[in-house]
Order: C-alpha cells, then structure tokens, then sequence
C-alpha cells in the first residue's frame, strides 16, 4: 500500500490586500448577486470573469421550481464568457456569496459540477484560471482549477 498526500496552496488575503484590479472583479461578484433569481433557497451567488482581454463578464444563480433546472453562478458566467468570447481565456474568476441578511463571513467553494465545467474551460485555454472566493473574512486565492479539483477528470483521463 502507498499513500498520496496532495497538497492544496490556497492565500487568504483581506479585501484590503487585493489589487485595483482584484478588487474591481470581487465587487463585480458582489453586485451580481442582487441580480440573482434564488426565490426557493434565497442563496444568491455572483461570478465575475476576467478574460485575457481585460473584458469583465458576470453571471449569476438562476433557480427553478423544478428541481435541478437551475445554474449556479460560476457555470452562467463561464458559459456566457466561453460563448460570447470564444477566443478569450479567463484569467481569474471571482466568487462571491450571500443569504437574505448579508454576505457570508467565509467563503463558499463552487459545487462539483461548477468545478469540473472550471476545470474544462482551462483546459480549453490550455491557461491556468485563477480563483477569487470572497468571505467577509477573507478571500480566498487559487492559481488554478486543480486547487479545487485535485484529481480531475477531463479527456486525458479518456486516453
């Protein structure tokens, strides 16, 4: 028998810390979130991509009455990015979260499916994406997918 240790190397910085530029995207996350339709959980979330570019996309949860018809933020956001900007990798991605009294003092990691559509755009862009969670607490910094989804599935797996 073997073990395998991974190892995931996440900063934490105050929103104070981040550069203009981060600090743009994160308020770009968190002023999606009111434009979220989370009429059933009442949990908004907002994603804010920043592309090779310099071009802002935002995208928002979208619920439904019939159960799992909706979309998280992170899949709105990087689906519209991929489709309106084909030719354009994300260069970070900004999370932001809130229920109906504020936002949350941590930050909330995307779902299974949001990460494995986040490892896909990557590799599409064979370019790392990185990732901005916010927390009142903190935000959370991750220079590639592969920090939230260590042992990932994608087409190499297929080979």
């Amino acid at each position: 028998m073997k073990d395998l240790t991974l190892q995931i190397d996440i900063k934490i910085y105050d929103y104070s810390e981040l550069s203009d530029a981060d600090r743009q995207l994160i308020d770009s996350a968190r002023e999606a979130t009111r434009r979220s339709y989370a009429p059933y959980s009442h949990f908004s979330v907002g994603a804010a991509a920043r592309l090779a570019d310099d071009t802002v996309v935002t995208g928002t949860n979208q619920e439904n009455a019939a159960y799992p018809s909706g979309l998280c933020a992170e899949r709105t956001t990087l689906f519209y990015a991929n489709s309106q900007y084909p030719d354009q990798a994300v260069e970070t991605l900004a999370i932001a979260a809130r229920n109906e009294r504020d936002f949350l003092d941590d930050p909330i990691p995307p779902c299974g499916a949001c990460r494995q559509v986040m490892l896909e755009t990557e590799k599409r862009f064979k370019h790392p994406m990185r990732i901005l969670l916010f927390g009142k607490k903190g935000i959370y910094e991750m220079k590639n997918v592969g920090a939230l989804l260590p042992l990932s599935f994608d087409a190499s797996s297929m080979e």
